[in-house]
């Protein structure tokens, strides 16, 4: 009843009362008030949107005050020493290596700015699952690092909290917690039977109800201890949680509470035994496991028998011994129910259940600071831990989720005192183990290796969801996370079970995504799970590994690294049986996945090198060390053959395993191990079985024969080749490579890093990506080793970022230096380390261009050899592989082979071949006679040497083999054996000599026969069988024979062989030669030199090798040649002749095909302007006659351009607004970085004339303003050519071909694009040209005497010739298209400035504008001024006459009216008829508001055409009056009153004198007087002028502004007099540049003065009298009654002059554009964008792709760069540091200016290192912006449909 009445009361009213009650030591009735208010308010049967509920507990909350001061006065009370700010997803935070302790520490920007990390490792980067600042956190980074906020531990000092500020929160928030559980048990569904709608709905309504606990959590550490207080005190959840008795409603929620505990799945015994059986996922095949795992009978429990029946009913495939495993090693803490105890636990719980919500994560790591909490939340975290990856492999949001999960525990685990608590107190180790094998055994399938049909091993299905998405990632992330922490990995290495239960978990991995090779038809459906298994190997095995074997790098860790290879042996022999693994491989199958073989070889690998441990100690028996080494084996052949072709039919995507099998984040974790393996085994087996087995593994056994022809069962020709060059490859880099053999860590990344630069040139970031990372971490320096940076800058250079010609962006990169190439270049590391096989190619061409560089060697050099570390003492049986009678045969025979010229055989087998030598001469084996095992030697009858050792073998000749060859073979005998009985002895003694490979077989069976069996009975076993029976493979074709070849050779006689062979003389090496040799010279080189260091080396190492060598060289006479040699001799012979008659072919063709291709260079690159063409010298007659010729670059033929069939130019139309975007300072504005600065474009020139026109038209007549100024500032259409000519009928059908053309086209056919058929540049019209002769010459040119007044009637009348209209034809038609093309290519807006749009008057001003615009750009791209003078680049490809011509054409169909002929006004002066002009019309515009360059225009385009030069004379100079008149009358403006009147007292005298109408102080005097009249002109600017003119004007500085005023008219006269009678423009300084201009365009004679000499003035001429014209002009301006005086003074104030366009300019830093930038709100959507950009044109900032901000379907970005740029746009994306270009309808990503202190882009600022602008790369953009290049240079366009 009470609570009622309250609830109508005022809500603060009531709040400060009830405040006031509990106050009160007596707070009795005061509670019961509140709790019935409570219980009223907080219904949970209300809907959750109502927000009533929420409004009361702020108010309540805050004891009556408002709710915000109470935030503020909590927050004063603050004492948090941590940050701990919370982010979510796509949050921008820091990371810095050299302050964090744990890897995962990460700061906000705030504090990451405030602290100090000046030359720290840092980088910024973009967090994908969330975090929170760790600032002020000393677990998890060094006090150094701290921002000064929390450096200074501010919130030690704070004053303690008043105790009634709190009171209500105390009393209310516990009810509020329950009130919000309330709604999340009554929401709650199982998934199964709703949909993820509702639980979504639920949290909705929520929404405010979180947000609030949320915004609780961030007032500081006084509010969050009493959150925390209430979450974890067990009392409050007892009281509350159930509800009170008599209430329904809370009974019923509690019971869905208890039913969804219930159902979580991991609930004890007695209330599971119901349900057991029904939640058997049924034909899930590790479903039963998984349910023994999790406990389906009690712990412990005698009934064994159920459990057996039980995983028989769940169809557990080869489930029996892992079940039985850990339903041992149970723990019965994960098996327990969940029991909540307090708040937390439940809100948790719902958390989980509702798929963390991101509100409820930020909300519970929001207390994260408050330490007791964090410890009760990792607790009550772990003891979820089970549930929460149940949860989440149900999920359909798995990606979403996992980021939260470790959003979460990434928080929790990585610091260490709490891991190990955890670890300790809730078994977190064990929890994540069974959960590990829990997941893993819900997609286990039947591992086919091996033996199919018996094999009991089960592996992961790769095609799972499960793996395939990754789901498992939380997981093994943080079981990584905690495996870094010391104490908590020694925990794991000592508990035997847990290792046990890991190895488990591994094995299922052993095996995985196995690949059987396809040998009939292609595959129909290439799987890509390799990816999944890949990566699942990388992050749940050996990612793992790498953090266990972190800890074991100390002597006192043996006994853990003694356990782990002690339990990877145990599960090794555990899984050869299961997979009923013999001793034979199962042919055609491979798996890349063998994490049991990696963790053993990397464990044992550290046991030798860290821990000094004694090898042997840890390996197994021989029988087990031949098991291990087949399956790497096989990965190293089954590599071969993928490279081979073999497996071709199993699609693309078994090549794409070979690669990232070798790639280098994988390469350390997969084939390092795996090649470390094979080197122990081999160092510990057999030699001879050992090469065997490989030969036989890599299926080249039957090539090696000494016969040349063999029949090989299991390879077609064609890859036999590459397979025994990946033999013998594999062979050196077995007993090459030294890795894990003895090399330092420092010694390894130097290996790794010259590899890597010896491929390609790199930037730092991809090496820092290319180096593996494992053995030295790129982060932290490890003590005492050598850090990257270091490394670097030892064995490389940097190349500074370059621009190539094409405008290509160059990277900063590295490259070897010198003696790197010389001395550490290692091909065989090369080779083990590149992806893909060109890369090899690539490191080799570069090294031979280095041996070119510096003369060491000009031919085609080989791999060079490389000495080698040495070898670590545990490892020396390695070398006997050298010293093995079996690889000296293969040698042997191979030898023979390439001197005999076998088929198959090739320059890299000798290369292998000679390196092998090479490696056994450097590695000697010590006294080689005691390892010689007895037994061997005794009964292997392979005469072919007598011992083992390499050296003495060198020498031993061979005199006869026996071979088993087909019956075609040559070597076949065809007559009778020898007669004679002393042959024949000796004939019979060599049959013995068989030949070895039929022993290599037997060798086999018999070595295995000697494993199975006990020593003791061996020794009676091995008589070996008869020589002559060979171990045949079933199925061979049967017609061998036996044939006995003569050889009488030794390895060394066949060297020497080779010798001759490669340098093709018949004795190159003479006797002597070893004595003259220089030794120095052989470390680079090709075969010969190799064959010379061979030799040089073997005879430094025994005499007895130096005299056989002498002896053999000796032998002047040519060797004995082999049989049937002679035809083979012959061949070589004609093999040489031909070679060299093909190098001679091919040298006069390549010189040829160059001569062509240079002279197509030269028409291509130079095209001269079409009106060049006619050459000057000629004589004026023979130039009238000749026509222009012009090539068609489709059909190619030439000839002039006629009415009928009309010649084109290739051009590009674009709108442009470069010329409006000048401003009048010199210097290019800032880019605004802070809400201070702003850009303002009021001063830019497109604006200014945009002002100037609206003036005028408001007072003037339309039509006559619109030829009063130019337009096209904005928009204007800019014409540019690459040279090239065509027919228009032939481009017609170009476009016709483009059209039909289905590829996809980097451009729009159907808006008339197409790239130029010659040259490739872009285009998307045609201008055609004019017939007729080039440029107007001879007569047209000849110097005029004419007086000035003839010239100027003349002008007069030929204006007053009406423009005759074309007659209908191909050209006239092509020219109106051109137009068409021209008004289309710019928009409506910048066409229509006139009062009625589509008026004559309108096009008029368009048209003569197009000109303006083009030879305003040409003056800027030519630097603004002529002084450069000559054709320019630019020139040389101008088409501005044709379109001239075009213009002209189009222009001469609107005449100008006589009566208002701006002619007349500038030549004479007329009778004043003011009566009939103001009969309610407005006035003419004045001429002295005249744009004079435009009248220029106007003329040469409306009189007919061609114009005589002295025409154009006559008509610049009658204009240059007028400009020069308008500079004076702008000049007397800005003089103050009193110089007025000085100038105007020294102006009367001059104007009495004798020329005075050459004289500007005369004329100014004049202007001065006559502009007076009107009193007002001068009135305005009287206290301006005073203020501004603090300088004296000097007859020098105002003759200086007059020049400068009349330097733009003249400069574009000039020009136009260059495009349209060829006259060339001559170069000067810049001060003589008004004079030269003068001279050139007539208005001066042309005796060069001295710059200073010349006066403006002296230019001018009159054809009437000067004064009484100038009156006329003044009179039109003072003469308008309407305008206002400030106007006129506007109008009559014009600066022509503009500075050159720039870009922004941009701070140097990125972060400056980025901290301001991506945090801005939109000024159009008010949102922050998600991709915001950057206008560098004139600093916009817009929402790239923004939905928000779109208009009519155009985004922002897009609909920007048409207001902006007409059409083109330069924006800078700033989340991704890059720039992109809008060209119309396409766009194109440009790269990026900012770069890193390496010279690198980073887009889209994945790497976060700091960036700095390159001014080079900004300069080259905005040249590109100014020359309208952008089409030409980017090659990447793309149509970006309105989208961006």
């Amino acid at each position: 009843m009470m609570a009622a009445s309250l609830l109508r009361r005022d809500k603060k009213a009531t709040a400060a009362h009830l405040k006031a009650d509990l106050t009160r030591t007596d707070n009795s009735s005061g509670l019961r008030q509140l709790q019935e208010l409570l219980d009223a308010v907080l219904d949970p049967e209300k809907p959750a949107g109502d927000t009533e509920a929420l409004d009361w507990c702020k108010c309540l909350i805050a004891g009556g005050e408002g709710f915000e001061e109470f935030c503020k006065t909590v927050r004063s009370y603050d004492n948090a020493t941590l940050c701990g700010l919370v982010w979510t997803a796509n949050f921008v935070a820091y990371r810095c290596r050299t302050c964090g302790i744990s890897p995962c520490m990460s700061l906000c920007a705030e504090c990451f700015n405030n602290g100090d990390h000046t030359g720290h490792d840092f980088n910024m980067f973009r967090s994908q699952a969330g975090g929170a600042c760790d600032c002020g956190d000393s677990n998890v980074m060094r006090e150094s690092g701290f921002c000064r906020r929390h450096r200074l531990r501010t919130g030690e000092n704070v004053p303690s909290i008043p105790r009634d500020l709190l009171l209500m929160s105390e009393m209310v928030l516990p009810r509020f917690i329950l009130y919000i559980i309330q709604y999340l048990r009554d929401g709650y569904v199982e998934p199964d039977t709703s949909t993820e709608r509702d639980l979504q709905k639920v949290l909705q309504q929520l929404e405010p109800q979180i947000s609030f606990l949320e915004e609780l959590t961030k007032m500081g550490g006084a509010m969050r201890t009493v959150l925390t207080k209430i979450l974890t005190n067990q009392q409050t959840f007892t009281e509350l949680s159930m509800g009170q008795e008599g209430n329904l409603y809370a009974k019923k929620n509690y019971d869905k509470y208890l039913s969804a505990l219930k159902n979580s799945f991991l609930v004890s015994v007695e209330e599971k035994a119901q349900s057991a059986t029904a939640d058997v996922p049924v034909g899930a095949e590790g479903g039963a496991g998984a349910m023994a795992l999790l406990g389906t009978t009690g712990p412990g429990s005698p009934d064994e028998s159920n459990k057996e029946e039980d995983q028989d009913g769940g169809q557990s495939v080869g489930q029996r011994k892992r079940v039985k495993l850990s339903s041992s090693t149970r723990d019965p803490r994960i098996i327990e129910s969940l029991k909540h105890k307090y708040f937390l636990e439940e809100l948790l719980f719902w958390t989980i259940k509702y798929e963390f919500p991101q509100k409820m994560v930020t909300f519970l790591l929001n207390m994260l600071p408050d330490q007791d909490y964090k410890i009760t939340f990792t607790k009550t975290f772990v003891q979820h831990y089970a549930f929460i990856m149940k949860t989440l492999m149900k999920s359909h949001e798995s990606d979403t989720m996992s980021n939260r999960i470790v959003h979460i525990s990434v928080q929790l685990f990585s610091n260490e005192e709490l891991a190990r608590h955890v670890t300790e107190e809730c078994g977190l180790l064990e929890v994540m183990v069974t959960v590990l094998l829990y997941m893993m055994e819900s997609c286990l399938i039947k591992s086919e290796l091996q033996d199919e049909e018996n094999s009991r091993h089960v592996v992961v299905n790769c095609s799972e969801a499960l793996l395939k998405n990754n789901t498992y990632w939380p997981l093994v992330s943080d079981f990584i996370n905690i495996l870094s922490h010391q104490s908590v990995a020694k925990r794991f290495l000592e508990d035997k079970s847990l290792l046990m239960l890991w190895m488990s978990f591994v094995s299922f991995f052993q095996g995985m995504n196995l690949n059987k090779r396809e040998l009939n038809e292609h595959v129909e459906f290439e799987s890509q799970t390799y990816y999944a298994a890949f990566a699942a190997e990388l992050e749940a095995c050996a990612q793992p590994m790498w953090g266990l074997l972190t800890h074991c790098k100390v002597k006192e860790t043996q006994e853990y690294t003694k356990t782990v290879v002690r339990y990877c042996l145990k599960t090794l022999q555990m899984w050869f049986d299961t997979i009923c693994f013999i001793d034979e491989p199962a042919p055609n199958q491979v798996t890349f996945h063998l994490p049991l073989h990696r963790y053993y070889a990397m464990f044992l690998s550290k046991a030798v090198k860290c821990q000094g441990l004694d090898l042997d100690s840890l390996l197994p028996d021989q029988e087990m060390l031949m098991k291990i080494m087949v399956h790497p084996l096989q990965i190293q052949a089954c590599l071969s053959e993928i490279h081979s072709n073999m497996w071709v039919r199993n699609g693309l995507q078994i090549k794409g395993q070979a690669m990232t099998y070798v790639q280098s984040h994988f390469c350390n974790s997969m084939i390092d191990p795996d090649i470390y393996l094979l080197q122990v085994c081999a160092s510990r087996l057999d030699p001879d079985y050992f090469i065997s087995s490989v030969f036989e593994r890599f299926k080249v056994v039957d090539l090696l024969t000494m016969a040349s022809q063999h029949q090989n069962a299991v390879l077609d020709s064609e890859q036999e080749r590459p397979m025994l060059e990946g033999a013998l490859t594999f062979l050196v880099i077995l007993t090459s490579l030294r890795i894990h053999l003895g090399m330092t860590d420092d010694e390894i990344l130097r290996a790794e890093m010259v590899s890597q630069l010896c491929m390609n040139d790199r930037t730092h970031s991809a090496l820092l990506d290319l180096i593996p990372e494992n053995p030295n971490p790129k982060s932290g320096i490890v003590p005492g080793s050598c850090s990257f940076e270091d490394m670097l800058s030892a064995v490389a250079d940097f190349k500074a970022p370059v621009f190539e010609p094409g405008g290509s962006m160059q990277q900063g990169m590295y490259t070897p230096k010198a003696e790197v190439w010389e001395k550490e270049f290692d091909p065989i590391m090369v080779v083990l380390r590149t992806v893909y096989r060109r890369d090899v190619q690539s490191a080799m061409d570069r090294y031979s261009a280095f041996l070119k560089q510096f003369g060491i060697h000009t031919g085609n050099p080989w791999p060079p050899y490389k000495e080698r570390t040495q070898l670590h003492p545990c490892y020396k049986g390695l070398i006997r592989l050298l010293h093995c009678k079996t690889l000296h045969i293969v040698i042997f025979t191979l030898l023979y082979k390439i001197w005999m010229d076998h088929q198959n055989m090739s320059e890299h087998v000798l290369c292998m071949v000679l390196y092998l030598i090479e490696l056994g001469l450097d590695n000697q084996v010590q006294d080689s006679k005691e390892d010689e095992e007895p037994c061997i030697e005794e009964h292997c009858h392979d005469s072919w040497f007598p011992g083992t050792n390499l050296l003495s073998n060198l020498h031993h000749v061979i005199n006869f083999v026996r071979v088993r060859v087909p019956e075609t073979a040559p070597e076949v005998k065809r007559e009778a054996p020898p007669s004679t009985s002393t042959e024949a002895s000796a004939y019979g003694q060599n049959l013995r000599e068989a030949q070895v490979f039929s022993l290599v077989a037997e060798r086999r069976r018999k070595f295995q026969e000697i494993i199975n069996r006990s020593s003791s009975e061996a020794a009676q076993v091995v008589r070996p069988k008869s020589s002559s029976t060979r171990w045949v493979p079933p199925g061979t074709p049967p017609q061998l024979v036996t044939e006995i070849l003569e050889i009488r050779e030794s390895m060394l006689s066949l060297l020497i062989k080779l010798h001759q062979k490669l340098s093709s003389k018949q004795n190159s090496l003479s006797a002597s030669w070893l004595e003259d040799m220089d030794t120095s010279r052989h470390a680079h080189g090709d075969g010969i030199t190799a064959i010379e260091r061979i030799l040089t080396k073997a005879a430094a190492r025994s005499c007895q090798i130096k005299r056989s060598i002498q002896d053999i060289c000796g032998k002047v006479c040519p060797p004995v040649p082999p049989k049937k040699n002679s035809p083979t001799d012959k061949k070589a012979m004609d093999k040489e002749e031909r070679r060299q008659r093909a190098r001679e072919r091919q040298q006069k063709l390549l010189a040829e095909f160059a001569s062509r291709q240079k002279s197509f260079m030269e028409t291509a690159m130079d095209v001269e302007s079409p009106e060049t063409d006619a050459a000057m010298d000629l004589g004026a007659s023979e130039v009238m006659e000749s026509e222009v010729l012009y090539d068609c670059v489709i059909c190619g033929q030439s000839g002039p351009s006629t009415e009928d069939r009309p010649t084109g130019l290739v051009v590009l139309l674009q709108a442009s607004s470069v010329l409006g975007h000048r401003c009048k300072g010199k210097d290019p504005k800032n880019l605004p970085t802070s809400d201070e600065e702003h850009i303002y474009s009021a001063d830019t020139c497109g604006v200014a004339h945009d002002v100037r026109l609206t003036l005028m038209q408001r007072f003037f007549k339309d039509s006559s303003c619109l030829q009063s100024v130019s337009i096209g500032w904005d928009g204007g259409v800019y014409v540019q050519t690459c040279g090239h000519t065509l027919h228009i009928d032939c481009h017609k059908s170009y476009m016709e071909s483009l059209r039909n053309d289905q590829v996809l086209q980097g451009f729009s056919v159907d808006k008339g694009e197409f790239t130029c058929p010659l040259c490739r540049q872009f285009a998307n019209s045609v201008l055609p040209c004019r017939p007729g002769r080039g440029t107007e010459a001879g007569a047209w040119h000849s110097p005029t005497n004419k007086k000035t007044c003839v010239l100027v009637k003349e002008v007069e009348d030929l204006q007053e010739k009406l423009g005759l209209f074309p007659t209908e034809s191909n050209l006239s038609k092509e020219m109106e298209l051109v137009i068409k093309d021209i008004k289309n290519t710019t928009q409506k807006k910048y066409m229509d400035y006139g009062k009625n749009p589509g008026s004559p008057d309108n096009d008029f001003l368009f048209m003569y504008s197009v000109a303006r615009t083009n030879l305003e750009l040409e003056l800027v791209h030519r630097g603004g001024n002529l002084c450069s003078g000559g054709a320019s680049a630019a020139a040389k490809r101008s088409c501005l006459n044709q379109l001239f011509h075009v213009l002209a054409m189009h222009m001469r169909l609107y005449s100008i009216d006589s009566a208002y002929n701006p002619w007349t006004k500038l030549t004479q002066v007329t009778q004043n008829k003011d009566a009939d002009v103001f009969d309610g019309e407005r006035p003419e515009v004045p001429m002295l508001y005249r744009d004079v360059p435009s009248l220029l225009i106007i003329f040469v385009l409306t009189m007919p055409q061609p114009l005589r030069k002295e025409h154009f004379t006559c008509v610049v100079k009658m204009l240059f009056n007028l400009q020069f008149i308008q500079a004076v009358a702008a000049l007397s403006t800005r003089l103050s009153s009193e110089e007025r009147q000085a100038w105007s007292a020294s102006g009367a005298l001059k104007k009495s004198a004798a020329n005075s109408e050459k004289s500007f102080e005369a004329l100014l005097y004049h202007v001065i007087s006559e502009l007076s009249k009107d009193t007002c002109v001068y009135k305005v600017n009287e206290e301006e002028t005073t203020m501004l003119s603090s300088s004296v004007w000097s007859p020098q500085s105002i003759e200086f502004s007059l020049q400068q005023f009349c330097l733009p008219f003249l400069r574009l006269s000039c020009l136009l007099q260059h495009h349209l009678y060829g006259d060339g423009l001559t170069g000067c300084l810049e001060e003589e540049e008004f004079s030269s201009l003068a001279v050139c365009l007539g208005l001066l004679p042309s005796a060069p003065q001295p710059a200073s000499a010349v006066h403006s003035a002296s230019c001018l001429e009159w054809p009437v009298d000067a004064f009484d014209l100038v009156s006329q002009w003044c009179a039109e301006v003072t003469g308008l009654s309407l305008i206002h005086a400030e106007q006129s003074l506007t109008l009559l104030v014009k600066d022509p002059q503009w500075a050159a366009p720039h870009l922004l300019q941009l701070p140097d830093n990125y972060n400056i554009i980025f901290q301001y930038y991506h945090r801005k709100a939109c000024t159009g959507c008010k949102k922050v964008p998600k991709d915001p950009a950057l206008c560098l044109v004139c600093g916009a900032f817009v929402c790239l792709k923004g939905v928000c901000c779109k208009q009519q379907g155009v985004c922002e970005c897009v609909l920007h760069s048409q207001h902006c740029g007409a059409a083109t746009g330069i924006f800078l994306l700033i989340n991704a540091s890059v720039i992109i270009i809008i060209r119309g309808h396409r766009f194109c990503l440009w790269g990026s200016v900012y770069l890193d202190a390496h010279g690198e882009e980073d887009r889209d600022l994945r790497r976060g290192k700091p960036l700095f602008l390159c001014e080079e790369r900004y300069r080259v953009l905005e040249q590109q912006w100014v020359s309208h290049t952008f089409d030409h240079i980017n090659k990447r366009w793309g149509p970006h449909y309105n989208g961006l």
